[in-house]
């Protein structure tokens, strides 16, 4: 038995701060379970619409939020092979995250990309897993293609940019704020469009991506805002070319104008990474494992603009919230800071 620290959701709340910091005792792992020392955890939209009662997967309360977190093997259930006491290691958990100590089943325990710091290790594996199989998986994106990417101030968006560039794309990115947009340029991002108009409404974009690519439009275009941004992506899109709808960030479902679709020959593909690999679970490794490679060998690299501590998870899920994290943001404990 260990004592930890932990930020708790008593109670479903539409306001996040109600959330409390407190101490817990965290058993020795059982069968088939590791107990990892959290450093870092990922701060991810899916923890706040938790505790507001609005995800999909409803944790049964109490819970701490977090799903994706960096640490050190504690302790070692038995069963367990391939992990001892020390190991750096990531796991990839439904809620859980903030708390300095977790079990953990095994298998959703690997070792930490070397090259990455414990922040980023706790950053890449769901906005890269989602990137890769819509890119890879579903869009077939193919290298001098053009990759329009929505939303790549985000961790979701700047993942997209990274491995598209990584691919052999040209890449345009689109965001809300200069300054956001700025890093992405930095990190590689082709070329960059502030899509927000002076009404407070996105869009504005259809005839500069038609200029950047001469009068033919993006091969393919990566959605997670939809809305007017997807209405209008359907108005600068090459022959051929691929929509993937990532999400819903604008909180409008767009209707996709089925006529477009017949005359331009374009495809509207959906994309749901983890559902992706629950149906097909080799499938699913597979990617998993690419990202990991990608991540080992320093082809991909996860941005994280900065690190709260535990007791400060609640200010992390507010700028997460405010829409003022580029990348991604995470909460960090047991003395890690980045």
């Amino acid at each position: 038995m260990a004592l930890a620290q932990t930020v708790l959701c008593e109670a479903l709340s539409e306001d996040i701060g109600s959330v409390r910091l407190t101490e817990v005792e965290v058993p020795e792992p059982g069968p088939g379970e590791v107990r990892i020392r959290l450093k870092a955890c990922a701060v991810n939209f899916p923890d706040l619409l938790m505790i507001q009662g609005k995800y999909q997967f409803k944790p049964p309360l109490p819970f701490a939020p977090g799903g994706e977190a960096a640490g050190d093997v504690e302790a070692v259930g038995s069963g367990v092979e391939g992990f001892r006491e020390g190991d750096a290691v990531v796991t990839g958990i439904r809620y859980g995250g903030f708390c300095e100590r977790v079990n953990v089943p095994a298998s959703t325990v690997r070792l930490k990309p070397e090259r990455l710091s414990y922040a980023k290790a706790a950053s890449y594996q769901t906005a890269y897993l989602t990137a890769y199989v819509a890119l890879v998986r579903r869009g077939g994106l193919q290298p001098g293609e053009t990759l329009l990417v929505h939303g790549a101030t985000g961790g979701v968006g700047m993942a997209a940019v990274d491995l598209g560039k990584h691919l052999g794309a040209t890449v345009i990115a689109t965001g809300g704020r200069d300054d956001k947009l700025a890093v992405v340029k930095r990190r590689g991002a082709d070329h960059v469009l502030n899509y927000t108009l002076a009404n407070g409404r996105l869009g504005g974009f259809r005839e500069a991506v038609k200029a950047l690519t001469d009068g033919r439009g993006a091969d393919v275009i990566y959605d997670p805002v939809g809305g007017d941004v997807f209405d209008e992506s359907m108005r600068c899109i090459n022959w051929d070319g691929r929509i993937l709808t990532i999400g819903f960030t604008s909180g409008r479902w767009p209707q996709a104008p089925v006529n477009l679709i017949l005359i331009k020959h374009i495809a509207v593909i959906g994309v749901r990474a983890g559902e992706y690999g629950r149906r097909d679970p080799e499938m699913g490794r597979a990617n998993t494992e690419a990202i990991y490679r990608m991540a080992e060998s320093g082809e991909i690299d996860p941005y994280v603009c900065r690190g709260f501590p535990l007791q400060q998870a609640v200010d992390a899920m507010r700028l997460l919230e405010n829409r003022e994290v580029v990348g991604k943001t995470v909460v960090t404990m047991n003395g890690y800071s980045m």
